[in-house]
């Protein structure tokens, strides 16, 4: 069957990224250090003000924080892109146009192994760094609301492989990519709920932000967990994931065939 040979390149990926896993867990490891200083930046600025900052107190900010951390190591690709990027500069892609097999299905493959093994080995340090935070936690009441965020979590997933894709696919054109990869990231880091809360912004500047993809990266799986997306602002936001989705996919069938026949004109 077709599927066979993908499913033959997921357990390759888990061998191979699984060489990796104290990369994986120190990396998740370290992460304490930027919330250890988050902690005491909105401890102080509660402090400061006093109350609630657009619904969100100290302990709810900091439950924030932490599924930031939680649903960024599940779902923001791992070096994907500097994997692909060399796989075209080093002419490995080559071996892909004699046989039968879509690289972007080999490589969303091989992304699905290293999310399983990535969260496999980070949970245990995520895992006690909720139990330290315990007493800010609140799961949600509604069986309905898990389902909502793990549709949006795996939309989330696939849309950060598909820019993540997308931006690769640009090394047919120019040999680093690294700047417009940083660039990007760093929209994301900004708009993509990573900093802070998005919905803390003035709505004026929600408005235009829920409209751009890096909403839908991190930020809106959180918010429906939370609670702070429901009824037609939650079929809103979901209808509009859902639209992103479909738009990255497309675009990154539309690099890759754009850029293999700038690839084989130019003797690739």
């Amino acid at each position: 069957m077709k599927i066979d040979k993908y499913i033959s390149v997921f357990n390759i990926g888990l061998q191979n990224t699984f060489v990796y896993r104290w990369n994986y867990f120190l990396r998740a490891l370290f992460a304490l250090i930027p919330l250890a200083g988050t902690v005491f930046l909105w401890r102080a600025i509660f402090k400061e003000r006093g109350g609630s900052l657009h619904g969100y107190d100290y302990g709810s900010m900091i439950y924030y924080y932490l599924l930031t951390i939680l649903v960024s190591n599940l779902v923001t690709p791992t070096e994907d892109e500097w994997q692909i990027a060399a796989d075209i500069r080093e002419g490995q892609i080559n071996s892909f146009l004699t046989k039968p097999m879509s690289y972007l299905a080999y490589r969303f493959s091989i992304f699905l192994s290293g999310r399983l093994v990535y969260t496999a080995v980070t949970l245990p340090p995520i895992a006690l760094i909720f139990l330290y935070f315990h007493d800010y936690i609140t799961l949600p009441d509604h069986a309905l609301t898990y389902v909502y965020a793990c549709i949006s979590l795996l939309m989330a997933a696939f849309i950060q492989f598909f820019i993540t894709y997308s931006l690769a696919m640009m090394a047919f054109w120019i040999l680093e990519i690294s700047t417009i990869v940083f660039i990007v990231y760093s929209f994301e880091y900004f708009l993509g709920g990573q900093m802070f809360p998005i919905d803390i912004m003035p709505n004026p500047v929600q408005a235009v932000m829920k409209w751009l993809p890096f909403y839908y990266e991190l930020f809106c799986p959180i918010a429906i967990f939370l609670g702070r997306l429901q009824g037609a602002a939650l079929a809103q936001a979901l209808a509009i994931q859902t639209g992103w989705l479909l738009l990255t996919w497309a675009a990154a069938r539309a690099m890759w065939k754009r850029g293999l026949g700038h690839y084989q004109a130019v003797g690739g």
